[in-house]
């Protein structure tokens, strides 16, 4: 059996440690939970994992007497990385989050196993898929009809010990908004403003009651969006 080059494998460690790398920075610029670094060695190691099933046992096989499967490894990546991504969802009040984080890994860790099996036009074409379901997919998700049912969210940023919280709460029911949740984050500094992510439910526009929310004196800013993107997962 030829013996294999491990130089020639390399480029395969650093296509797969590229497109990762581009998958996380996205996540990690909108401050995900899992971020540039756990996306990186995820892919990267996908891609070792397959250069391992494929490349490592070249000085065991021989003709016709050991055969082995590389496709078994690949098969167990799959599995493996659903321990990860299980770590990350979790559900609270109904409302299950982390999964687009838990897919993302998910998928970094396919694009890193495609690099190391040399399947470099799907990894590449895998990352590029994973741009525009995030960048063109999502915004086109979110202009279709809102149902009362679906869980929108809100984050407010606003100055401590002004009873702004109520009057955002207030604001919120006046427009036949439920609040199901609320995550209140301060910080450190004395004085520094406080963010709450509230998850409403309700059949109005969210972009028009963050815009409301925005004229309450003493709020610095508002984000609207889905509770994945919100609450930070």
């Amino acid at each position: 059996m030829q013996s294999v080059d491990e130089w020639d494998l390399v480029w395969r460690i650093g296509l797969a440690l590229a497109l990762s790398a581009s998958i996380g920075l996205d996540r990690e610029m909108r401050q995900k939970s899992a971020g540039l670094r756990t996306y990186t060695l995820v892919g990267i190691g996908s891609a070792l994992f397959m250069l391992i099933s494929k490349y490592g046992f070249f000085d065991v096989l021989k003709e016709n007497e050991v055969v082995l499967d590389p496709s078994r490894v690949a098969a167990q990546i799959v599995s493996g990385i659903g321990f990860i991504g299980a770590g990350l969802i979790f559900v609270r009040r109904d409302s299950v989050r982390g999964l687009t984080t838990a897919a993302g890994i998910w998928l970094t860790a396919a694009v890193g196993a495609a690099a190391g099996a040399s399947l470099p036009l799907l990894a590449i074409a895998t990352t590029f898929a994973y741009f525009a379901t995030v960048y063109i997919l999502a915004p086109l998700g979110r202009r279709l009809p809102a149902s009362p049912y679906a869980p929108s969210a809100v984050r407010v940023e606003y100055d401590d010990g002004r009873g702004i919280l109520r009057k955002v709460l207030e604001a919120c029911t006046s427009r036949d908004f439920k609040v199901a949740d609320v995550n209140v984050e301060r910080g450190e500094e004395p004085g520094a403003p406080v963010a709450v992510a509230l998850e409403v439910h309700g059949s109005g526009s969210v972009a028009t009651l963050a815009a409301d929310l925005g004229e309450i004196d003493g709020v610095h800013g508002v984000a609207a969006g889905d509770v994945n993107e919100i609450f930070d997962v």
